[in-house]
């Protein structure tokens, strides 16, 4: 009851008239500014704030309603943040022990800002004893700290010792967490980069991956653990080694189910995301398709995890000749309600596999088998030619494929004219706007057409194409989810796919 008091007369000395969240209640109703932009925003209405002032108040982004609004707005979605339900099937112990124990932390600091110092010191006691259950060693320091401080101020020496202990030792961890974090930091900015673009890379990779393991052997920490096996797993990425990133993969996996009470839904869709990776460049559909029937029967459909995991199903399928299959997994995709609130890159990418799909399988004379979904409206090729295509600087690579599709399709239609068309500005793009080191293979290929649309599409005059395939085959396909690294299938087998399509 003392608690209680303390924490009501905290309370009482400073509530607000009324806490402004979005809860279910408060989203019913529909007249409300505030519930209109939320539902816009989380339905993927809005590209940038031009889009939502217009929509909103058919003003610019500077026009004062909007901005006060939008002020409120993230106020109020930040006060949202602490009534987050953590406490649903789907969520790990480990997540909502993490989630309660910082949220919990932050009411500590608020209580003893407040002097509510002996409500401050009994949370903390609480939140000890599910932080050391969890290893979560920031929050074991942070709480040891003021506990020592108690116990000092107390007088109460055993204790004092006690707290010492748990600060001294958790702090030894809690510096070789953020070691970890570090070199999986310093991966991650490494991670896209060639390796023959920097001659020292692929050492500083491999002593991240032993100082990473050195940890591991010394302290035990899941954070470690995590942060060492995807290190040791983009390591092997990077340098193209499939089956020893299969391997480390396994071994993650197997720490997971060696230690449950450490299950991050997360980190476990991160190493199956990797292993469809691994399948993908190794070209093995099967083995693939077991990993992917193992991560769905696991995992909720509609997160970014899942979406990014299906992309990588849909281009294995895609890679090995599995178009029908790679039909099933897109239809499952763009069906799932989650993919409107998708991102525009995302459901744009999505919208260049459509066109890959309906080709392949209009190709091999399936096309009876496409089923349009309810939530699409039907492909049709000549709408496709006709698409005008307005990318950013950051989504050539889109551009460039689509307008390859769109060169697929004019010749199937014997638009001769339009493909020409459509080749200038390939061509434009190879010349002008493609970075030649980063867009190396698209650009090869985009030469390699220019000799075909020069032979004027006859198969039996074309000439000097071998020198640019040669140039692709030298610098192989290696997708690590960076969008200019995508290839809906590998550019070599688009090219013979163009070939047939020229002998038909």
């Amino acid at each position: 009851m003392k608690n209680l008091l303390e924490i009501a007369a905290v309370v009482t000395k400073k509530k607000v008239k009324k806490i402004e969240i979005f809860d279910e209640y408060s989203l019913r109703n529909k007249s409300s500014k505030f519930n209109e932009f939320y539902d816009d925003l989380t339905s993927g209405q809005y590209k940038n704030d031009r889009d939502a002032a217009a929509k909103l108040y058919s003003c610019s982004p500077k026009d004062a309603r909007y901005r006060q609004l939008k002020s409120r707005f993230r106020k109020r979605l930040l006060n949202t943040l602490f009534f987050l339900d953590v406490n649903k099937p789907a969520a790990s112990n480990y997540d909502r022990a993490h989630f309660s124990c910082h949220k919990e932390w932050t009411l500590v600091k608020i209580l003893q800002d407040n002097n509510a110092n002996n409500s401050a010191i009994g949370l903390a006691r609480s939140i000890l004893t599910t932080a050391q259950k969890f290893y979560l060693s920031e929050i074991i320091v942070n709480c040891s700290r003021i506990l020592r401080e108690d116990a000092a101020r107390e007088g109460n020496s055993k204790d004092f010792e006690m707290y010492d202990d748990l600060l001294k030792g958790h702090s030894l961890i809690l510096s070789a967490e953020m070691r970890s974090e570090e070199l999986y930091q310093r991966v991650v900015m490494d991670y896209y980069r060639p390796l023959h673009k920097d001659n020292d890379l692929e050492e500083r990779m491999e002593a991240y991956c032993n100082t990473l393991l050195s940890l591991s052997e010394t302290y035990d920490s899941p954070l470690i653990f995590y942060n060492m096996f995807l290190v040791w797993a983009m390591r092997y990425e990077m340098i193209r080694e499939y089956e020893a990133l299969l391997e480390v993969c396994e071994r993650a996996e197997n720490y997971i189910r060696e230690n449950p009470e450490f299950y991050q839904e997360d980190r476990l869709i991160d190493f199956y995301t990797k292993k469809m990776s691994a399948y993908l460049h190794l070209g093995n559909y099967s083995k693939g398709q077991i990993n992917a029937e193992q991560c769905l029967k696991r995992f909720p459909q509609g997160t970014r995890p899942w979406f990014t995991f299906m992309e990588y199903y849909l281009l294995l399928a895609l890679h090995t000749n599995h178009n029908i299959q790679a039909l099933a997994i897109y239809n499952q995709t763009v069906s799932n309600k989650g993919f409107a609130k998708q991102d525009y890159l995302t459901k744009e990418k999505w919208e260049l596999f459509e066109a890959v799909i309906y080709f392949l399988l209009q190709k091999s004379g399936m096309s009876r088998r496409i089923v349009t979904t309810r939530r699409r409206q039907p492909f049709v090729p000549d709408e496709f030619i006709e698409k005008t295509l307005n990318y950013s600087s950051d989504e050539k690579i889109l551009a460039v494929f689509m307008l390859i599709m769109q060169v697929f399709f004019a010749i199937q239609k014997k638009r001769i004219n339009k493909a020409d068309e459509l080749i200038d500005q390939l061509q434009n793009m190879a010349n002008r706007n493609l970075h030649k080191e980063e867009y190396f293979r698209p650009i090869q290929f985009i030469r390699a057409l220019l000799q075909v649309r020069k032979a004027n599409y006859q198969l039996e005059d074309v000439r000097n194409t071998e020198k640019y395939l040669e140039r692709m085959q030298q610098q192989p396909f290696n997708y690590r989810g960076v969008l200019t690294q995508v290839e809906p299938l590998r550019l070599e087998n688009l090219w013979q796919l163009f070939l047939e399509q020229l002998e038909a």
